[in-house]
């Protein structure tokens, strides 16, 4: 049968990407009026919208003029035209990347690739990309899957860590921000999907192979990756193979100045009407990571009628993290004298005494993430088209630390100026004298203190679609489909720890074996790159050689199990829906889209523990199981509009649904922890998160799209969500706790005498509707018509975000949002040479303990505004040979907060420049 463009796309997207009627319009309009609180949609499943796109690409514009027909399109701008040209296609509102080649990506990461696509931001974890943000909601909001189908995060908490994932893997990256019937539940913000090369349809050379070189600046040395591929058809084309393979290292560090602890105004003399700075805090994390990562198909297609496709994905990523930190005070009220105050901070002020943490901790983290599918697709008849799925993936983090603490009396205290953020000042005793940690001086320490954390996230998956092409009243094809999948999320905590006592050397006899500092500290040097007037270089201890003595003297640390911060989830999921693809005209102008329901019931299971005591040497009495049942109808609807052969109109329209979900901080029993070996005693309370219900949001999306040439577009879109039973974690300090009387205050929960920290929280779900809306603009755009020298262009984007959300810790609220980001990509390129600027801006964003260390519980700090700049050459001089240079963070941004006020410190940091070189060949 031939095809035309829009036939073949929707035989590659089966069942997605079909088109609508006037009539079906009318109805959705009806249904709108009638259901204001519908939401945004899209047409089709993310598998089918990306597959095949360098296909579709060569298919896609022939609206622009003769002359801009006449462009070769090569390269970057390739990959430019070919993601237009998805998103052209799609009924749904998508944005994506394409690769012009396997591992062709301009970065180090998929996060950093696909923070250029609009409306999408990026959080950096040591100065590298990790965590994406879609419209302003965090990372744990975005739904990420592979070829349409769940893969799962090997750390499971906290969003997706895309900093596992080479870009090797990726043939095409999208971003649905509207979801059809046959989509899985969970993108509040969007679904991610990164489509892998599927045998058949890839027209490209065989063998791929690429060597690269990364150098950190900070960190310094050079790191490798190699990575190859192999595609082949057999069979006279009716069987593909395809198996790629990476490997690579990276090094990285950052520095991090902070304060975290505050004193709240009135409690400290002399500052009445001022917050006061608790602590100063020194962390350098060093960074050593080794990722291999694999992928690998096997596609058959004996007539056109039936293909089976096998898929698999695996990724393993080894990261050792050495962690010094300096930790001054927290000093008592007591000791403070403040000598100035601006802007409600009392940014100058002198300690009389305090105690200093000298703190190493080596960290291991090992995560694994694996992934298989399978698919038939069969045609019995020319009209009837059935497909069948089954899907496994798993994701595995075992997560180690092992902490060394020396504590030591700086008697004569300092002095802290905090009054310029750009240049803190603080002077104190010498940080690389070894002589200061001797016996008479110490008030605590710990040979090792540590956890040990064993998570693992898996799904397991099958479903069957049934199309049947109907070609009725503008009906294109009825769709039916079911799928059932169980989703599990496993973590097993353990402790590992000696505090000990130096008034108890009987006890505690490793008080004899403490190393000479002097002799065996590790020194630290350029702290924070030699910026800001405050001691670069610091002594720091050296946590292996002390740990190694205790095991030397027949001490052993074993891992005891904490039972509270135990728990696991079991979700099972069955679904059914049903779609309508339709193709027709409103008003003489041809439309397209897609109709459907689905309805989910999921059945969840958490089992906790149950023991004897609250705190994480508390004893196991047994399990506790927490039962929830619920069910769900989500419509969506979703249309584009041809109003001219160059403009297309969208509405899309969904109901959203996400689960209760899981972070750093989640516990699913009540807690309790008490530290009672150190100089300053501490208690914690969390309130179990067993029973939160699932969140649910009405969307509706914009947008009108004007293309024009090869890879030329401009669009405007707008979105809207209300957002229903977000969940928010809230800090409270009770008057009394226990029987002993409490201060009240919650960012500075204390004891009444000021001599132990208490701090109180527990997750809610907001019942209010919270309401998020924003505009995104976007435009590509070449200059060979109006530029005597060809290859010129750019790419940009703007996106605004706004919302009624409540104040952090009083109501759901969108951690991280920046409430504008923009990207802009100008670049050069010809058959020979290429040259891309990158810049990447989003504006200040608010966090709290929930989504940053830095941040004390119950408090807030605004991370300063950032744009940084990524540049690429590129050089290929024969068409099996490539090189690429680039540097990323090319104006060495950084990440810093301030506290109250824009001219307030609190954070400061950085992590460098990374610069990378490397050779790729093809045939």
């Amino acid at each position: 049968m031939t095809m035309s463009l829009r036939n073949g796309v929707r035989r590659l997207g089966r069942k997605h990407l079909l088109q609508t009627t006037a009539q079906t319009a009318t109805m959705l309009a009806t249904m709108m009026v009638a259901i204001p609180a519908l939401a945004q949609s899209a047409g089709g499943s993310v598998a089918g919208a990306a597959a095949d796109i360098g296909q579709v690409a060569g298919q896609a514009d022939t609206a622009g003029d003769s002359s801009q027909n006449e462009i070769t399109v090569t390269g970057y701008r390739q990959s430019i035209a070919s993601a237009l040209a998805a998103k052209r296609n799609d009924i749904r509102i998508t944005d994506g990347i394409s690769s012009e080649d396997i591992g062709k990506f301009p970065a180090q990461n998929i996060t950093e690739a696909i923070q250029r696509i609009a409306g999408v931001q990026m959080s950096n974890i040591n100065g590298r990309g990790s965590t994406i943000s879609i419209r302003g909601l965090g990372p744990q909001y975005a739904r990420t899957t592979i070829n349409g189908q769940t893969f799962a995060s090997a750390d499971f908490k906290d969003g997706f860590r895309y900093d596992i994932i080479q870009t090797d893997l990726a043939s095409a990256i999208q971003v649905v921000k509207s979801p059809t019937a046959d989509m899985d539940t969970g993108g509040l913000a969007g679904t991610v999907n990164i489509d892998t090369v599927k045998p058949l349809a890839y027209k490209g050379p065989s063998f791929i192979a690429g060597v690269k070189g990364y150098h950190s600046d900070y960190r310094g040395g050079v790191t490798p990756k190699v990575n190859a591929a192999y595609i082949k058809r057999f069979a006279d084309d009716t069987i593909g193979v395809m198996l790629d393979v990476g490997y690579q290292k990276l090094k990285d560090r950052g520095d991090y100045l902070f304060i975290r602890n505050w004193y709240q105004p009135g409690t400290v003399a002399g500052a009445s009407d001022a917050q006061v700075p608790g602590n100063l805090r020194y962390r350098r994390i060093d960074r050593d990571t080794e990722q291999l990562m694999g992928s690998g198909a096997i596609q058959w297609k004996p007539q056109d009628n039936f293909e089976v496709l096998l898929q698999g994905e695996y990724s393993r990523d080894h990261t050792r993290y050495d962690t010094r930190q300096m930790v001054f005070g927290r000093w008592a009220a007591s000791a403070v004298t403040v000598n100035h105050v601006a802007n409600g901070v009392a940014d100058k002020i002198a300690i009389s005494n305090f105690n200093v943490d000298n703190n190493d901790q080596p960290e291991l983290r090992k995560l694994q993430t694996q992934a298989y599918t399978g698919t038939i697709n069969w045609s019995p008849t020319d009209t009837t088209h059935i497909r069948a799925i089954g899907h496994y993936t798993q994701g595995d983090a075992k997560l180690y630390e092992w902490a060394t603490i020396d504590e030591v009396h700086f008697a004569g205290g300092g002095t802290l100026d905090i009054s310029d953020p750009s240049n803190v000042k603080w002077n104190t005793a010498s940080l690389t004298d070894g002589s200061i940690y001797n016996m008479g001086n110490r008030t605590w320490y710990a040979f090792v203190d540590g956890a040990t954390h064993i998570q693992s996230a898996r799904d397991r998956a099958v479903q069957a679609d049934l199309t049947q092409d109907i070609d009725w009243h503008g009906i294109k094809a009825l769709v039916f489909g079911a799928k059932y999948h169980h989703e599990s999320f496993d973590t097993k905590a353990y402790r590992h720890d000696r505090d000990a006592d130096v008034t108890d050397p009987v006890t505690y006899p490793e008080f004899a074996w403490i190393p000479d500092l002097a002799q065996t500290g590790v020194t630290v040097n350029n702290f924070l790159g030699g910026s800001m007037g405050i001691p670069h270089s610091f002594l720091s201890v050296n946590a292996p050689l002390w740990q190694q003595i205790l095991r030397d003297k027949g001490i052993a640390v074993p891992d005891t199990p904490d039972w509270p911060n135990t728990y696991r989830v079991d979700r099972y999921i069955p679904a059914v829906y049903a779609m309508a693809n339709i193709e027709g005209s409103l008003f003489d102008l041809p439309l397209r889209g897609n109709v459907g329901v689905r309805y989910e019931h999921t059945h969840q299971n958490v089992t906790s523990s149950l023991t004897n005591g609250t705190d994480s040497s508390a004893t196991l009495l047994g399990q506790q199981h927490v039962v929830q049942d619920y069910g769900n109808v989500l419509p969506s609807a979703s249309f584009a509009l041809d109003l001219t052969p160059r403009l297309v109109a969208r509405i899309a329209a969904a109901k959203v649904l996400v689960r209760p979900l899981l972070n750093s901080q989640t516990q699913m029993a009540d807690t309790i922890t008490r530290v009672t070996t150190s100089l300053r005693p501490s208690v914690s309370v969390a309130q179990g998160e067993s029973r939160l219900k699932p969140l649910t949001a009405n969307q509706l999306d914009l947008s009108l799209e004007f293309y024009h040439g090869k890879g030329n577009s401009i669009s405007v879109a707008g979105f809207y969500k209300a957002v229903k039973n977000g969940t928010f974690t809230q800090f409270y300090c009770p008057s009394s706790y226990d029987g002993v009387a409490l201060n009240g205050v919650v960012s500075d929960c204390q004891s009444a005498d000021l001599k132990t920290d208490y701090s109180f929280s527990r997750v809610q779900n907001d019942n209010r509707v919270i309401h998020i809306k924003g505009v995104e603009f976007s435009a590509s755009q070449n200059f060979d018509a109006i530029l005597p020298v060809k290859g010129f262009g750019a790419v940009g984007n703007v996106t605004v975000v706004d919302t009624d959300a409540s104040a952090i810790g009083t109501g759901f609220n969108l951690r991280d949002l920046s409430k504008l980001t923009w990207n802009l990509t100008p670049y050069w390129e010809n058959e020979m040479f290429s040259a891309r600027l990158s810049v990447n801006h989003r504006s200040s964003y608010v966090q709290d303990a929930a989504s940053s260390f830095f941040v004390n519980g119950g408090l807030t700090h605004v991370v300063r505004p950032r744009t940084q700049l990524d540049l690429a050459l590129g050089f290929t001089p024969a068409e099996y040979l490539s090189f690429t240079a680039g540097i990323i963070n090319l104006n060495n941004t950084h990440e810093d907060a301030y506290q109250t006020t824009s001219d307030t410190f609190q954070l400061a940091s950085r992590t460098g420049r990374t610069f990378y070189l490397s050779a790729s060949t093809r045939f």
